[in-house]
């Protein structure tokens, strides 16, 4: 809702609320033209043009000239990596609709490297296919304690945000990460889900979660559909 009497400068609230409205659906092709908006909000055309600016620089939206602000069909899905967030969250925040498909929940003896960073042989592992509008975007693996993923497959694992879960729910406290980010080829399987060619490459990320103590929550790996999705972040200058 916006709100003339928050503090939150009015380009950042119409942003969010334009957003949320794409997500819902609420417009099928192209947003309303500035006209109209500056009538809808009783606000300057400077301010709509900056939260316009805003979801055109996210890959939400896209300008053509003469003709109106359109919606971006088939977009890529933007991360910044400055926090921790679901996937399921970023998809939201592209304007899309994010989905889950369960493949597999169990206690597994995960590879040598995820068993060192988590200090135990046996490892709970959830990996679930993710879409964005419907289409295939990411493979997603979580390894877990045992007894966390025993808790958390309580839980409808098609639907639920793993995260909020985590924090809302079992009072999971996630503290820190430490992600990488590689290119190699796609297994067949995983080519498969995501409807690519087989041996085709593919984003690989590695995540680590920390709580405050520094003991290990999870280890994340997901395989990621490289035209589907960018990796950003914001740099400053350091000191000479």
């Amino acid at each position: 809702m916006f709100d003339t009497d928050s503090p939150v400068p009015y380009h950042f609230q119409i942003r969010d609320l334009l957003k949320q409205e794409i997500a819902d659906g609420a417009y099928q092709e192209k947003v309303p033209s500035e006209r109209e908006l500056m009538e809808r909000f009783a606000v300057s055309r400077t301010t709509i043009r900056e939260a316009i600016n805003h979801l055109v620089n996210d890959g939400i939206l896209e300008k053509i000239h003469g003709k109106g602000t359109f919606i971006k069909r088939n977009k890529q899905v933007h991360e910044w990596l400055h926090a921790i967030h679901s996937l399921t969250d970023t998809v939201k925040g592209m304007g899309m609709k994010p989905g889950s498909k369960l493949l597999f929940s169990g206690v597994v003896d995960p590879p040598e490297l995820v068993a060192s960073y988590m200090k135990k042989d046996r490892l709970h592992l959830i990996k679930r296919l993710r879409t964005a509008d419907g289409e295939p975007i990411a493979i997603e693996s979580h390894y877990y304690d045992p007894k966390l993923g025993a808790a958390l497959e309580k839980y409808d694992l098609h639907n639920i945000t793993i995260y909020d879960v985590l924090e809302n729910d079992l009072n999971v406290t996630m503290h820190e990460a430490e992600q990488a980010i590689t290119c190699k080829p796609l297994q067949n399987d995983d080519a498969n889900q995501l409807a690519l060619a087989a041996g085709v490459n593919g984003l690989f990320v590695d995540r680590l979660i920390k709580d405050p103590s520094g003991q290990p929550i999870e280890y994340y790996t997901s395989v990621v559909k490289p035209e589907m999705y960018v990796f950003r972040l914001k740099m400053t200058r350091q000191g000479r």
